[in-house]
């Protein structure tokens, strides 16, 4: 029995130092950071090891190499990143003044001394002098004796690796890389009345980054990461792979550093140009609030003299919104992702009907989101300019916002005013109370009963 025991913990022991895994960490800024675990046989003294399958995108010098069974033993002492891939061109350069064959695509066979060769034509001598053979649609094989020295068929890190102990070592290495990305992506289904959500989380993660990653422990990092250089702008891969909604979370959620960590609780295998989607959070009846906003500088812009100076009569649109809090007693509660919101809802045939989209920034636990989903079609805006007197170092200026509401419902219109002349003002008038949103704000709550019409009034006086 004792024997058994030594023999089973020798066992798990060597299985856990030999044990080889790859662990990615994806930053949603396009990169991401790579640990690769691999068992090197190294032998005392000097050793030249090439390191294969990593990103074409790598950061050479992000590379970090520990040997994990001695680490005071083992240290690089060079480092060259080979990414000279092998093409048909390299091939041909290295064979300049080597013996090729050549077969057209009549089969016409040739064979000599390479000369040279360019986009258009190959030169080679032979026995019958020499021949120019047009490409690259013309020839159907060429042939060498072996592949040359110095031409490698993926990208590798060659070291050089001073060693005290000979053996196996369990190594790790890390690097970052570029090409990889990940964005959270959420799908929102309205209830009847417009008053709770289904929400479903999803994590959409993007690999260009010339590398695949199998069976890897997967982490990604929500934040905004300070790069001192801009990586890599790759484009999104070609294939997409979708995984099914999980009934549990996959995802644990931590803070970390001042970002937060979700690590799948899974392994998960991420193929190169791959676009993979793993359910990241689901929630039902969650409360919501909509929300109709009357802002005028939807209309006119960030542009002062207009705002004020527009005596015409227009109208205008008026934004409908939802707004939620992100708190566990709203069924949430975990930080969430930036990324983009859709939103759906049944008509009365019972199928889903898309009424809406926006993009949410990265949200704590227990703020509140509001997403912009269109603008009302049954409900219209006016406002227009009624007054404007001005003395020495005052001015005053009234304005009328007309709310008409040609829904089957009573609505309640929320109104933003700005007060933009002077940085002195009080209103000194007004049909509706309203609440001081900053220095500069105003809001008015209105209610408008169905297929009616409410006019709020004010007046604001300025100084200097």
């Amino acid at each position: 029995m004792r024997n058994l025991i030594v023999f089973i913990s020798s066992f798990l022991f060597c299985f856990s130092v030999c044990a080889e895994e790859v662990e990615l960490t994806v930053y949603n800024q396009n990169f991401a950071l790579v640990k690769d675990q691999r068992n090197l046989d190294l032998k005392k003294g000097l050793n030249k090891v090439d390191f294969r399958d990593v990103a074409s995108l790598i950061e050479p010098t992000s590379v970090h190499f520990v040997s994990l069974t001695s680490p005071d033993s083992c240290s690089i002492l060079e480092q060259n990143y080979e990414y000279d891939l092998m093409s048909s061109d390299k091939l041909l350069s290295k064979y300049i003044d080597k013996n090729i064959r050549i077969v057209t695509k009549d089969a016409k066979a040739y064979e000599g001394i390479l000369s040279s060769f360019d986009a258009n034509n190959i030169v080679i001598s032979g026995q019958d002098g020499l021949s120019m053979i047009v490409r690259p649609n013309n020839i159907n094989q060429i042939s060498f004796d072996k592949t040359p020295e110095g031409l490698i068929t993926k990208p590798t890190l060659v070291w050089e690796i001073e060693n005290d102990k000979e053996g196996k070592h369990l190594t790790e290495v890390s690097y970052l890389t570029g090409g990889v990305n990940w964005l959270a992506e959420y799908v929102t289904v309205l209830d009847k009345d417009d008053k709770k959500i289904s929400l479903d989380g999803w994590v959409s993660i993007t690999n260009n980054s010339g590398a695949g990653y199998k069976n890897a422990k997967l982490k990604l990092i929500a934040g905004d990461v300070r790069r001192v250089q801009p990586m890599l702008d790759v484009a999104r891969g070609a294939s997409m792979e979708y995984k099914n909604k999980a009934e549990a979370p996959q995802f644990q959620e931590k803070a970390f550093f001042e970002y937060h960590m979700y690590t799948l609780q899974r392994k998960a295998t991420l193929k190169n140009n791959q676009i993979k989607q793993i359910s990241l959070l689901s929630a039902n009846n969650v409360p919501v609030k909509k929300l109709f906003i009357y802002d005028p500088v939807d209309y006119y812009g960030w542009n002062w003299y207009y705002y004020e100076n527009d005596k015409t009569t227009k109208e205008q649109k008026i934004k409908v919104k939802i707004e939620l809090t992100n708190s566990k007693q709203n069924n949430l509660g975990m930080p969430l992702p930036k990324g983009k919101v859709k939103v759906y809802k049944k008509d009365d045939d019972g199928s889903l009907q898309f009424v809406g989209e926006d993009k949410i920034d990265h949200t704590p636990k227990d703020e509140t989101i509001k997403l912009y989903l269109g603008d009302a079609f049954d409900v219209v805006g006016e406002r227009k300019k009624m007054n404007f007197r001005e003395g020495d170092h005052w001015a005053e200026e009234s304005f009328e916002i007309s709310l008409r509401n040609h829904k089957e419902t009573d609505i309640e219109v929320n109104v933003i005013e700005h007060m933009w002349r002077y940085s002195n003002w009080k209103i000194i008038n007004k049909s509706y109370e309203f609440t001081k949103k900053d220095a500069q704000t105003i809001e008015f709550k209105v209610p408008v009963v169905k297929d009616g019409e409410t006019k709020v009034t004010y007046t604001a006086r300025y100084w200097w």
